[in-house]
């Protein structure tokens, strides 16, 4: 009798419960191998039409969250569970997590928005959301950047999407804004003549456009020169570090001094 029992036990619920189960493991393992020979080769699709790298990472991350949602729903319909009341139950936890997490989905749907527009891409120097850096990552919530003393800065999407962003390496060619100033006492155009041989002497000037050489304005205590030459976005730094040397050091030898802020103050004396 007892033999009997087990015997129905086994056929009737643990042989038809352990084949569901085996057949669930199954779709789940051979699901994961399938999800991730489509990612795979979406990747590598993308990639092939010249696609940025950021960009694909974020397609093929949803695609593949998207996947495996239904491979696990097909898994759990294996196992008799009624996926209809779990969608209906997920998309209840949505809405419940959504209202709780309003500043999170806010970031995601400023990342999507970053993806889509692309007003960056990785490797360019930004300066967005208060922070400004090199862009290393852009993920669903997070852009992460890395500051010229090499310090990271994660900076939610939702922050850089409501300000302004600044892309310094959007344009090929960028122009060096530098102020120079003399004495009222020195020569203005030697001064301006020096500073002319200066920047035409550089090789990494840029011909077109023009460089500028200007007088801005007549100040409280100098006069103060305009230069304003072009260059690659690359070599940005390098001129107006070696300009600024190279003025000071050509100032010196022609004797031309530049000024410290100073005030003439007349007393008069009364009768």
């Amino acid at each position: 009798m007892e033999n009997l029992d087990i015997n129905e036990i086994v056929q009737t619920y643990v042989i038809p419960w352990g084949i569901k189960l085996v057949l669930a493991l199954a779709i789940f393992y051979v699901g994961r191998i399938v999800v991730a020979g489509v990612t795979g080769f979406l990747r590598r699709l993308l990639h092939s039409r010249g696609m940025d790298d950021i960009l694909v990472g974020f397609l093929v991350a949803i695609l593949r969250w998207v996947l495996l949602l239904f491979v696990v729903i097909a898994a759990l319909s294996q196992l008799g569970i009624n996926t209809n009341s779990l969608v209906a139950l997920l998309g209840a936890a949505g809405l419940a997590i959504g209202l709780s997490l309003q500043s999170s989905l806010s970031n995601f749907a400023a990342g999507v928005m970053l993806i889509i527009f692309r007003p960056f891409t990785k490797g360019d120097f930004v300066e967005a959301g208060g922070a400004s850096g090199i862009i290393e990552n852009i993920s669903i919530f997070t852009t992460t950047m890395t500051t010229p003393d090499n310090k990271e800065v994660i900076v939610p999407n939702g922050a850089i999407i409501g300000g302004n962003i600044t892309n310094y390496s959007a344009r090929p060619t960028r122009r060096v804004d530098m102020v120079f100033s003399v004495s009222y006492q020195d020569d203005l155009r030697k001064a301006k003549q020096l500073l002319e041989e200066i920047v035409a002497a550089d090789e990494r000037v840029l011909k077109d456009p023009a460089p500028v050489v200007a007088v801005g304005a007549l100040a409280d205590s100098s006069v103060n020169f305009l230069v304003r030459p072009w260059a690659k976005t690359s070599d940005y730094w390098a001129v107006f570090w070696d300009t600024t040397e190279a003025v000071k050091l050509r100032f010196d030898e022609a004797g031309i001094s530049i000024p410290f802020p100073q005030m003439d103050v007349h007393i008069e004396q009364g009768e």
